[in-house]
């Protein structure tokens, strides 16, 4: 068993390295570079255009007058939250979801969880209360709000 290498032969004709046509290659990268930065500019303007679609939360965090009194807390202008519940405020959440829930029903099926960045709730812990804020998308809580505005009712 003998192995023995046989050498490619290559006609000596025949360049290793083949010049490249001037012309055609300066019409490509012209092409190239022109497509790249058409790409670029949409990008571009594409994120300008996006940046605009979450203006709701500046606005409702920016306008209207905060209160805080023994009574009520948060922005003023009620029309700023498009969800309002009232109840007993309690301390505690669901599964991490929520610092605090207003007893509303017969049971824990009933209650609204709250959150809030905006409103200190435990001086209003178990007063019967009205809140004001935005619906929250929560994956243990029924309904979880953040609240913006809350207010003593009795």
């Amino acid at each position: 068993m003998e192995s023995t290498l046989n050498p490619v032969s290559t006609p000596s004709t025949t360049p290793i390295v083949k010049k490249f046509d001037k012309t055609t290659s300066v019409k490509k990268n012209f092409i190239l570079g022109l497509v790249s930065l058409i790409v670029v500019v949409s990008g571009i303007g594409t994120g300008y255009l996006l940046s605009g679609t979450s203006k709701k939360t500046a606005e409702i965090g920016t306008t209207g007058e905060i209160k805080v009194n023994k009574n009520e807390a948060g922005i003023s202008d009620e029309s700023k939250f498009s969800t309002n519940t009232e109840g007993v405020l309690e301390e505690g959440g669901i599964g991490g979801e929520g610092t605090h829930h207003i007893v509303r029903g017969v049971g824990p099926s009933q209650y609204a969880y709250l959150t809030s960045s905006m409103v200190d709730m435990d001086p209003f812990i178990g007063k019967k209360v009205k809140v004001w804020g935005e619906t929250m998308s929560g994956k243990k809580a029924g309904w979880l709000i953040d609240v913006g505005k809350i207010k003593v009712i009795e």
